[in-house]
C-alpha cells in the first residue's frame, strides 16, 4: 500500500506492507535511491505492519519495487501503474 502527503514542493510517499509477508527485512528500491538495496528498509510499525517513508520531488514519475530476503523482488499492486516488472508512482 502506497500512502502520500503533498507538501509545497514535495511528496512524502510511505510504502506500507505487512509485516510479515514476506519473512524477513524488505526495502524498496528505485529511481529515487539509485536502485540500492538497504537504502529505504521497512521498519516496524505500532500497527504491526512495516513501513519506510520516502521524499520524492513533486509531479514526476519514479519507478520501484521491493527487494526482500533471498533475493526476492516484488511489485506493489498498489502502485499507479507498471513498466513491465517495475511500479509507477506518479507524485
Amino acid at each position: 500500500m502506497l500512502e502520500r502527503k503533498l507538501r509545497k514542493d514535495r511528496t512524502e510517499v510511505t510504502f506500507v506492507l505487512p509485516g510479515d509477508e514476506p519473512p524477513g527485512p524488505v526495502s524498496v528500491v528505485g529511481d529515487f535511491n539509485d536502485w540500492k538495496p538497504g537504502t529505504h528498509t521497512l521498519t516496524p510499525r505500532a500497527d504491526g505492519s512495516r513501513a519506510v517513508t520516502v521524499k520524492l520531488s513533486a509531479k514526476q514519475v519514479h519507478s520501484f519495487r521491493y527487494l526482500a530476503a533471498g533475493d526476492y523482488w516484488f511489485d506493489d499492486a498498489h502502485a499507479d501503474a507498471h513498466d513491465g516488472i517495475n511500479g509507477r508512482l506518479h507524485t
